[in-house]
Order: C-alpha cells, then sequence, then structure tokens
C-alpha cells in the first residue's frame, strides 16, 4: 500500500514520504458466544444483523439480565465491512475513491443510500451499543473485554496482545475473541477504507541546507542507510547476535533485545516493513496480524486533495454525517439521501470539492 506521488507537488519532489503504517481493523467477535448460542460465524450483513440479534437477547453471558448488546465500536468504523459490502467507505461525504473513472464521494454514489438503509436494520432492531456514536479512546473495547458486547470493530492490540488478552483474562478466563472474515455483499468483501494518500509522516529539509553540500550529503547518507536491509535491520531490532538474531529469513529477538531496544523506533526515519516488523516483535499473534493485513480495503484518495479555500469542509462533511444519523435512527425518510448532494452544493459549495479531486487526481494520472 504505497505509492510514489506522495510528497510530490507540480512533478517535483517536495518530501520524502515514510512507510506507511499497516491497517488491521477488522471486526472481533466472541467465539465463545457464538459456541454457546450454537450459531455459525457470520459472512453476510443478514448473518452478522442475525448474530448480533442473537448475542442482544439469547443471554450470551448466561446471567439471566438482557444486558448485552450485540456491536460496537466508535462512530462510523463501527459498521466498515458492512459499509465496504457496498463498496463505499464508512461515513458519508469526505472519502474520495475511483468508480467508473472518476473521482466520487459516498454522497454521490447511490450505493451509500443502499449501505445506511442496511445498517439501519441494525439500529432498528436495538441490536446497537447506544452509545456507538459517543464512544472515545478504548471505550469500545472496554465494552468488549467488560462482557457488554459481541462483535467489536477494532484491530489486533484489542484482544489479541498480551495486554490487551491479560485483560480479557482477568475479567473473564472463558472469553474467546477472534477475527472474524470480512463479510460479504452486493460489491464484495471490503473491510476499513485506506487512504493511499496518507502517510505516517514526511520528511522535508530546510533549503538553507542546500548550501552546506556535505552537510546535506551526510543527511541523505543517514536516510539512505536507515533504509538499506542493514540500517534497517539496525533500527528495527538493535544490534544483531545481540539484540536479535537470523536465521534464514527469520528474525528472532532476544531476550535482551525485549528489554534494551524500546529507543530505537525514534531512528526509523523512512519507516519500516510493517507487517513483518510486527508479526517478529508479536510472534504469538503474527496470524491475525497477517490475516488482517491482507484484508480487501476501498482505496481512498483523501491525502492527494487540497481542500479548495471556497469550500467549507468541516460544516459540510458535519452536514452529511447528520442526515446519515437521522436516516439511521428513523427521525427521517431514506429518501432524504436523494438531495444529499444538492443541499451540499446549495450550501457548502461542494462541487467545489469534487471537481477538485478529479482535476488534482487526473495531474496524478489516476483518472485517465
Amino acid at each position: 500500500m504505497t505509492d510514489s506521488k506522495k510528497g510530490v507537488v507540480g512533478g517535483k519532489i517536495y518530501a520524502i514520504a515514510k512507510t506507511p503504517q499497516l491497517v488491521t481493523s477488522a471486526y472481533y467477535i466472541r467465539k465463545d458466544w457464538l459456541d454457546k448460542l450454537d450459531l455459525e460465524m457470520p459472512t453476510t450483513s443478514e448473518e452478522l444483523l442475525n448474530v448480533a440479534k442473537a448475542f442482544t437477547e439469547q443471554d450470551p453471558d448466561g446471567n439471566h439480565k438482557k444486558d448485552t448488546f450485540g456491536i460496537t465500536g466508535l462512530d462510523w468504523a463501527a459498521f466498515s465491512p458492512v459499509f465496504g459490502s457496498f463498496g463505499v467507505p464508512s461515513g458519508v461525504g469526505n472519502g474520495v475513491y475511483m468508480k467508473d473513472g472518476k473521482a466520487i464521494t459516498s454522497a454521490e454514489d447511490p450505493q451509500m443510500k443502499a449501505a445506511l438503509g442496511e445498517i439501519k436494520k441494525f439500529f432498528d432492531v436495538g441490536v446497537v451499543d447506544p452509545e456507538v456514536f459517543s464512544n472515545k479512546g478504548t471505550a469500545h473495547i472496554d465494552k468488549g473485554i467488560k462482557g457488554q458486547v459481541g462483535i467489536v470493530y477494532t484491530d489486533w492490540n484489542a484482544f489479541i496482545r498480551k495486554e490487551g488478552a491479560d485483560k480479557v483474562k482477568a475479567a473473564n478466563p472463558n472469553a474467546e475473541w477472534v477475527m472474524m472474515p470480512t463479510i460479504a455483499g452486493p460489491a464484495g468483501q471490503f473491510d476499513s477504507p485506506y487512504d493511499i494518500g496518507s502517510t505516517a509522516g514526511l520528511i522535508a529539509l530546510p533549503a538553507k541546507l542546500e548550501k552546506d553540500k556535505n552537510k546535506l550529503q551526510k543527511v541523505f547518507d543517514l536516510l539512505n542507510y536507515v533504509s538499506s536491509q542493514e540500517g534497517s535491520l539496525l533500527v528495527q531490532y538493535g544490534l544483531k547476535d545481540k539484540h536479535f538474531t537470523v536465521e534464514g529469513d527469520k528474525i528472532q529477538i532476544t531476550e535482551l533485545g525485549a528489554k534494551e531496544a524500546g529507543y530505537i523506533w525514534l531512528y526509523q526515519f523512512t519507516g519500516r516493513p510493517e507487517a513483518q516488523y510486527l508479526a517478529t516483535k508479536f510472534g504469538y499473534a503474527a496470524s491475525d496480524i497477517e490475516k488482517s493485513s491482507k484484508l480487501n480495503r476501498l482505496r481512498l484518495y483523501n491525502g492527494f486533495i487540497d481542500l479548495p479555500g471556497e469550500f467549507n469542509s468541516a460544516d459540510s462533511f458535519r452536514y452529511a454525517n447528520d442526515v446519515a444519523l437521522q436516516i439511521i435512527y428513523g427521525k427521517k425518510p431514506i429518501d432524504i439521501f436523494d438531495r444529499l448532494v444538492d443541499d451540499l452544493n446549495g450550501k457548502f459549495n461542494y462541487k467545489l470539492y469534487t471537481d477538485q479531486a478529479n482535476k488534482q487526481l487526473k495531474e496524478l494520472g489516476y483518472i485517465q
């Protein structure tokens, strides 16, 4: 998931993009609850709804209280795979992606209306955490650990990484969280979207360095070294045969390396091969990291788009979000989505945004 156009303006390189971070988010589900209720792993939105309903209504924790919900997460991300099954990103209005050879946003895509209609079903039957749109930080994960919900949209850190797994075990030794396969829908299987225009960071050098060729070359030498195989291993793991060992293509962190090498990330100036690094550092979770890193994700191009000065992005995106919320909570009929683009154009000059997206993506070669 890399792109050579990051940091490029008018065909000239103004900054060096770091290696992008890995996206590992997915649905994690209580398998022990599935087993207790004799349910299969859900593979479609309809099956997901049925499981969420069972988790809400059939007392999966066995405490004889109606105190559990089916699904939670942070905001719209809680339904990323459902949105993805319709070929649209989670949230409304601010996700730029490609469709039929041009840049489009979810506010313009009829499939977003269909996705909202599907998600509304989950709210209609009361299987969603009532605080899903107000959860902050790790609130959604904490609810999963406490046994208040059976399906959480998060990443592998929450329940698989040792710190999270220890919390799960302390709360309930019998709880078993596993990563759920991405559900399928009319558009196929897409998990949370990935913005190929985003970056973990950009490296830019002050223009005055050009006057000191020797110092400038040393900076380039450093960047080149930490990006080489030898230098990359050094800044990831430490000293070979002291902090880590290599056997064939397998890297093993030593006991000393686990204790001393924490500072090394400061020198990972150009990034690191994230999937390999995480799998090496957290070998016990390698399978989950690999599976989640290979999930099919809708490609967004937001990071390449410069917002037009005359376009009120904050109010526009907030308005689109409010419309979507009114739809899923049943406060407004779903057909109000049909006039969303006209409303956005009239109130916030939304067309400036979509025109800008098409213009810039054409300049970058994404649109022919």
